[in-house]
């Protein structure tokens, strides 16, 4: 086996196993994994779709770019051309390479147009989970359950259960019900910080002294990870994001419970609907 064959084939399978882990746990981060984490969401197959598409423009505009360069080299060497042509302007040639890359960019801009609307909001939600990103953990308020709250930590290394990542996992979960539109609404206490869920697709800013708004819709049961992905201090590494979705019958079981469990919000509701209209 040649060099150039060992290094295609280390390659090779490189990709290979990359691909398999990336589809053994769509819920996390994997070792060697490669693209994007499963869709567990309307909007996340949206991006994906869009992504892909992406490439495929990527890898067509990069070939053609190096097949012209090939032939160029090819045609106009000075082997071919002894005596080089003293052409300097040509309108077919000006018009094709004005034009394709507009038609390009429209071809990109409507999907991503379609998407931005898809993601932002959505008026048919059915219910509100509030996130609350502090140094440095999460907080969590459901309104619409009984109005109860509970903080979200990391768990150490040594309090983790057989399957849970490290740095990944939290002492509460955040439980949902799948295929529920639900409403999320993201606010800080201190400083800025980001909530990120790579497989329902979200990432949206909580900004202390605003409440931004998005949605998402789990397709499925699964525990899902993600992290704070703004820079938010020396715990920033430290602020894991776990959401569990379940179904319907056991949300309601999980809500009872929660009920009990948890303590009941404590705020002045008005002020949270002004800061909204």
């Amino acid at each position: 086996m040649t060099f150039l064959k060992r290094i295609a084939f280390i390659f090779s399978a490189v990709a290979l196993i990359g691909g398999l882990a990336a589809t053994a746990n769509a819920s996390q981060p994997t070792a060697w994994g490669l693209g994007l984490q499963d869709a567990a969401s309307p909007v996340m197959e949206q991006i994906t779709s869009f992504n892909t598409l992406l490439h495929y423009i990527m890898a067509a505009v990069t070939l053609l770019v190096l097949f012209l360069m090939l032939y160029v080299m090819w045609r106009f060497s000075e082997k071919r051309n002894p005596v080089p042509s003293k052409t300097s302007h040509n309108t077919l040639i000006e018009i094709i390479w004005t034009a394709v890359p507009v038609i390009i960019l429209v071809v990109i801009a409507i999907p991503s147009f379609k998407l931005l609307y898809a993601a932002d909001s959505n008026p048919n939600t059915e219910m509100t989970i509030k996130a609350i990103g502090k140094q440095w953990y999460w907080s969590y308020e459901y309104p619409d359950q009984g109005d109860f709250t509970f903080d979200a930590y990391m768990k150490a290394e040594d309090e983790l259960e057989p399957g849970e990542p490290r740095l990944l996992a939290t002492d509460n979960a955040v439980v949902v019900p799948v295929n529920t539109k639900i409403r999320l609404l993201v606010a800080a206490d201190d400083v800025i910080h980001s909530f990120a869920l790579p497989a329902f697709g979200l990432k949206l800013d909580g900004v202390p002294g605003r409440i931004n708004e998005t949605w998402f819709e789990a397709s499925k049961e699964g525990v899902y990870y993600g992290q704070c992905s703004e820079i938010c201090g020396t715990g920033h590494s430290y602020m894991p994001i776990m959401i569990k979705a379940v179904s319907k019958e056991e949300f309601a079981k999980w809500v009872a419970f929660a009920k009990e469990e948890f303590a009941e919000v404590e705020t002045d509701r008005s002020v949270e609907l002004a800061q909204l209209n």
